[in-house]
């Protein structure tokens, strides 16, 4: 079955593409349809918005879609960035900006209160209307030192207290077993199977 990402980002890209070609899914890029705008997400929540997303590029292509909404929440900062992780600091997308504004934020509070979780939320919206949602999340810590090149977003910064480094020092299977967007895909996946 072809599934319609609906997400310009290359590091989801990668991460959706390698769990549903486990499972004979063909994944089509939103960039296949270079005439589709972005939606405006004003959505309240993750599920929120992978649900308008996924159902707005359905509409648009009239393909089984899908779309995901993720970020990080930090505890002593209220749950910020949010649903605003991709543009924390202003830009849509700029990491390098985001990541400098969270440290500045979380500066002098000390690691044992820098407690977070990335959050994935999955919306899956077939043409007749049908959709399936799934959730994940992935405990962490935030830490003032960037370690490893995979991954993207604040994965350098993501540190992971049973593997002693960040998420984004560990390899993408890795990743993608202990990942919020690995968990909530494998939850998605098992829907799909029943």
């Amino acid at each position: 079955m072809k599934i319609v990402l609906a997400t310009r980002n290359k590091g989801k890209i990668r991460e959706f593409e390698a769990a549903l070609a486990a499972v004979g899914y063909e994944c089509v890029s939103i960039d296949a349809f270079t005439h589709i705008e972005e939606p405006e997400e004003i959505g309240q929540t993750f599920m929120e918005n992978a649900v308008l997303k996924a159902t707005y590029y359905m509409n648009a292509c009239g393909l089984p879609c899908m779309a995901d909404d993720s970020g990080l929440e930090v505890d002593v900062l209220n749950g910020e960035p949010g649903i605003y992780s991709a543009r924390y600091a202003g830009s849509h997308g700029d990491d390098e900006a985001n990541n400098q504004k969270l440290l500045e934020n979380l500066k002098g509070i000390p690691m044992e209160q820098r407690q977070g979780r990335y959050v994935c939320a999955l919306a899956l919206v077939y043409p007749d209307g049908h959709t399936v949602k799934a959730e994940g999340y992935c405990e962490g810590v935030i830490q003032d030192q960037r370690v490893g090149t995979g991954g993207f977003g604040y994965d350098p910064y993501f540190y992971l207290p049973d593997y002693k480094t960040t998420i984004a020092n560990i390899s993408l299977e890795e990743k993608n077993k202990i990942s919020h967007r690995g968990l909530a895909l494998i939850s998605l996946l098992e829907q799909l199977k029943q």
